[in-house]
């Protein structure tokens, strides 16, 4: 046992390792020194840590993008510690100035419980729903009142404000800042007063929100919280953050199919990263695979791995195998067990029409460019004539390697 001491609690051995698991992928943990006399005290009174994470209801659904937090409340929440799950419900309706170039328009209620409603149902396929508190922040922002928050206001400064990224290169460029803008950050920080919060979580991009929690906790009289920071997923593409605006994201309510042909497509390097923070195997354990790796075995084993454990969160175990011996299937030319069932009349039907009909193009003219691109086949016949027709009957339709369907013509 290490005999180390921080403020007359002992730093054992399990708080070393509650430390590790913390760090583990983060991008910042501020200050360290301060989470692990959290930590110390917490073992040696057995006193869980209380541990928030604020999401707004911005978008009906999460992307595995989301979760790479939720992972680290997974981590900690195995660890012992109380996570509390705030659905950021009055703040939505400010509007996250956070990255933003220009004023964000703010949500209406009824989006936000539209919202809402399926977050936490989403989130609690990652966290133990049993073991999380979940909270509404318009708990206690509406009570604040106008008294209230103008009393809030007064406990931070406009310079201070003013310091922070976004807004001060919109207030350089001249671009407009709305007053209500400044309240966001102000409101996040005060739900870590009302939680008595030890420790937030946030992307790097919540770096000033999460601060502003540590400040208005001292002058609540409160001991701040710390703050740790997760880096922002890069998506498919490998470039940009994950995204559905990007559209290159996977979503945590796609397909086990889908979302295991996904993970299977991103590059080697990503991969890792990837592991480290989509993944709930040891550090050791990712370690050991990627000397593997290095040492000769192919790369896709780790991807196939990696995607199975992806999708068996969000799925099943058995989906995930599943989808694995369809992604087979299709690689080697064969045709999925489980494909949609389509009845169309009109033969003979030209091929375009049909595709378009089969909802398996867009448009006619979308049609013609995949099969310009001899991504197009029936009963696993590549077509490269786009002035086909078709008689009366049943066809197998693939198009590129996921789209399939079974199309009866009459």
């Amino acid at each position: 046992m290490n005999q180390a001491t921080v403020t007359n609690h002992p730093v054992t051995d399990r708080v070393l390792q509650a430390l590790a698991v913390t760090r583990r992928g983060c991008e910042e943990l501020i200050p360290e020194d301060e989470w692990l006399k959290k930590l110390a005290r917490s073992e040696a009174t057995g006193v869980p840590l209380r541990i928030k994470l604020g999401l707004d209801p911005t978008a009906p659904d999460i992307h595995i993008g989301h979760t790479v937090v939720l992972n680290k409340m997974r981590q900690l929440q195995d660890l012992g510690h109380q996570v509390i799950f705030l659905i950021g419900d009055f703040t939505s309706l400010i509007g996250d100035p956070s990255g933003r170039n220009a004023t964000r328009p703010p949500l209406t209620q009824e989006q936000i419980k539209l919202n809402a409603e399926t977050y936490y149902k989403q989130a609690s396929l990652v966290l133990d729903p049993e073991k999380t508190e979940i909270r509404y922040n318009s708990e206690w922002c509406l009570p604040l009142g106008s008294m209230g928050m103008i009393q809030l206001a007064a406990k931070y400064t406009v310079a201070r404000m003013m310091e922070r990224n976004d807004f001060h290169q919109r207030f350089t460029a001249g671009t407009p800042i709305s007053v209500h803008e400044f309240l966001y950050p102000l409101m996040q920080g005060y739900d870590s007063v009302a939680l008595k919060a030890d420790l937030e979580l946030g992307g790097t991009d919540q770096k000033f929100n999460l601060l502003m929690g540590r400040h208005l906790q001292a002058e609540y009289g409160q001991e701040p919280q710390c703050i740790l920071t997760m880096p922002l997923l890069e998506g498919l593409d490998g470039v940009d953050k994950m995204s559905k605006s990007k559209n290159n994201y996977i979503g945590i309510s796609e397909d086990a199919n889908t979302m295991f042909a996904k993970v299977l497509s991103v590059s080697d390097v990503l991969m890792w990263k990837w592991y480290t923070l989509l993944s709930f195997r040891s550090e050791a354990d990712i370690a050991a695979l990627k000397a593997e790796v290095e040492a000769g075995r192919n790369p896709k084993d780790a991807k196939v791995a990696l995607a199975k454990e992806i999708t068996a969160r969000f799925h099943s175990a058995a989906a995930a195998d599943a989808a694995e011996q369809d992604f087979i299937n299709r690689s080697k030319g064969g045709v999925p067990d489980d494909i949609p069932e389509v009845s169309l009349s009109g033969a003979p039907l030209g091929i375009g029409a049909l595709l378009k009909s089969a909802g398996l193009a867009p448009s006619g003219s979308e049609a013609n460019r995949l099969i310009d691109g001899g991504g197009v086949r029936i009963d696993s016949s590549v077509v490269s004539d786009k002035g086909l027709k078709l008689g009366a009957g049943t066809y197998v339709v693939q198009v590129g390697k996921r789209k399939f369907a079974r199309v009866t013509l009459s």
